[in-house]
């Protein structure tokens, strides 16, 4: 399906989900530490997923997910939702 993205230029979808990750971090009062500690990662793989320079697995994408409080569908959607955006 590659409607959606024609006549513009979308936002990555790695970094896009480092967005949407940042955000539901913050909302939910964590540090990149404490979420780190929570899914069993380091802070320093949070920040690279945050920045998109890294990519999660979708076992990464749960186990945030379960740190965090949500579904995982809602992490992807929130994605979806952010690439697909004007």
């Amino acid at each position: 399906m590659l409607a959606p993205f024609v006549g513009r230029s979308p936002l990555d979808p790695g970094l896009a989900f480092g967005k949407v990750l940042r955000v539901v971090r913050t909302e939910a009062g964590l540090t990149q530490e404490q979420l780190g500690l929570a899914a069993g990662v380091d802070r320093s793989f949070v920040s690279m997923v945050e920045r998109g320079v890294n990519q999660p697995t979708i076992r990464m994408i749960f186990r945030f997910a379960a740190a965090l409080g949500v579904a995982p569908s809602r992490l992807v959607e929130l994605t979806e939702v952010k690439v697909l955006s004007p």
